[in-house]
C-alpha cells in the first residue's frame, strides 16, 4: 500500500527520508553490528548519537551556552509536575489558559502551590488568544507559564506575553522546531516531540541554568529534579535511546531544509493552501479568529456532524487520514506539522473543493 498523507496531530507524520535513513541502519548501525535499539547507552558509539543530537538542536535554536538540553522521559504532561516542583521558591506560578493543556498544567500545580489563571480563552471555547500586553502578573509569581500552540483547538501565541520580568515557561510540544525560537525569551521551554520531531516517547526540555537548583521542594522524586538530570547529562538512567536517535535525524534534516526560518516560510505557505480555501468555502469554516491561528494545527467545521463524519471516513479512504477532530471538539483537524509536504495540503483542498461540490 502507498503511503497515506497522515494528518494527525501526534504521533504524527516523520520526514520519509529519514525513516528510510532509520530502516537502511536497523540492522547494523556504521559498521556496529547492531541496532541503535540495541546498544548500550553508556557505548561509545551511542554517545557520538546523543552528543550530535545536542549539538544541532543548539545550532538550528541557536540555543545560549548558560540553557542546558536534557533528553527526558514521562512526556510533556510529566513536565507540570515537575516544573512547579523545581521552579516553584515562592510557591506562586501564574498560568494564561488558552486550552487544554495549559488548564491540565494550571490543574497540576494548583497541588503544588498556589497557581493562579491570570487570563484565558475559555469564555469562547479557546478560539482566540487572550490580549497578554498588561497582565496583572503577580509579585511573588516563581514564573509564568504559557502552551505556546494548542494543539486542540488551532490557536498560536504571535507575541509572547509580557511577563513583567517574571520567568517565562512555556509547553512547546505542537510549535517546537516550525520556526525560530528566541530562547532567552524564555526560562525554560519544553516540548512532547511526538508532534514534529520524533518518535513518542521523548521530551526536550531546555533550560536557563540558574533555574537548575539544588534546594527543591521537598518530596521532589530525584528523577525529576532537572538537577539530576543535567549533572548527568540526560543519562542519569536509560534514556529514551531510539527516540533520541530519530529526533537527532530529523535535527540533520531540518539543517538540510535550511534551518527553522526556511521552515517557518515553508510553513506559512502551506498554511495558506488551506486557511485561503476555508475562508473562501461555503461549506467548511475555520473555527479560530484570524490574528490567533496555528501554522501547525488547522480545526475546521461543516456545522453539521454527520457531514463532519461522512467527510472524515471519504477522506480517509482517498488517503487522507486522521482528520477528525479532538473528541472534545469534534468537526475536523489537519495537522500540517514540518514533515507534511506542500502537496499533502494541495491534495486535500482539491478532495475538500470536490467534497463541496458533490455534498452542497
Amino acid at each position: 500500500m502507498a503511503r497515506v498523507y497522515n494528518f494527525s496531530a501526534g504521533p504524527a507524520v516523520l520526514p520519509e527520508e529519514v525513516l528510510q535513513e532509520a530502516a537502511a541502519e536497523m540492522m547494523d548501525y556504521k559498521g556496529s553490528g547492531m541496532s541503535v535499539m540495541e546498544m548500550s547507552h553508556r557505548s561509545k558509539v551511542y554517545d557520538t548519537i546523543m552528543k550530535e543530537a545536542e549539538k544541532d538542536l543548539r545550532e538550528l535554536m541557536n540555543i545560549p551556552e548558560n540553557y542546558k538540553v536534557l533528553f527526558l522521559q514521562g512526556g510533556a504532561s510529566q513536565q507540570f509536575s515537575a516544573i512547579p516542583m523545581n521552579l516553584m521558591k515562592n510557591g506562586v506560578a501564574d498560568f494564561i489558559i488558552t486550552g487544554q493543556w495549559a488548564k491540565k498544567a494550571y490543574q497540576e500545580a494548583c497541588r503544588y502551590g498556589k497557581a493562579v489563571k491570570i487570563a484565558s480563552s475559555e469564555d469562547k471555547t479557546f478560539s482566540y488568544i487572550p490580549d497578554c500586553s498588561d497582565l496583572p502578573v503577580d509579585d511573588d509569581a516563581d514564573y509564568v507559564y504559557i502552551c505556546e500552540n494548542n494543539t486542540i483547538y488551532g490557536t498560536k501565541f504571535k507575541e509572547l506575553p509580557n511577563t513583567k520580568g517574571k520567568t517565562l515557561v512555556a509547553d512547546v510540544s505542537s510549535c517546537f522546531l516550525s520556526e525560530p525560537h528566541d530562547v532567552e525569551k524564555y526560562g525554560l521551554l519544553f516540548g512532547g516531540v511526538q508532534k514534529n520531531v520524533g518518535p513518542a516517547g521523548v521530551v526536550i526540555v531546555i533550560v536557563r541554568e540558574d533555574l537548575i537548583r539544588d534546594d527543591v521542594m521537598e518530596g521532589t522524586p530525584t528523577m525529576l529534579k532537572y538537577k539530576t538530570q543535567a549533572d548527568k547529562d540526560s543519562l542519569y538512567n536509560t534514556p529514551p535511546c531510539y527516540g533520541i536517535y530519530i529526533c537527532g535525524k530529523v535535527f540533520k534534516w531540518l539543517k538540510k531544509q535550511g534551518g527553522l526560518a526556511a521552515m517557518k516560510e515553508y510553513n506559512e505557505k502551506k498554511a495558506k493552501i488551506l486557511y485561503d480555501f476555508l475562508d473562501e468555502s461555503k461549506m467548511f469554516q475555520g473555527t479560530v479568529e484570524k490574528k490567533d491561528r496555528s501554522l501547525m494545527n488547522v480545526p475546521f467545521i461543516t456545522g453539521d456532524k454527520d457531514l463532519d463524519a461522512k467527510f472524515v471516513a471519504e477522506a480517509a479512504e482517498a488517503g487522507f487520514v486522521n482528520l477528525k477532530g479532538h473528541r472534545t471538539v469534534g468537526g475536523m483537524r489537519a495537522s500540517i506539522y514540518n514533515a507534511m509536504p506542500i502537496e499533502g495540503v494541495e491534495k486535500l483542498v482539491a478532495f475538500m473543493r470536490e467534497f463541496e461540490k458533490n455534498n452542497g
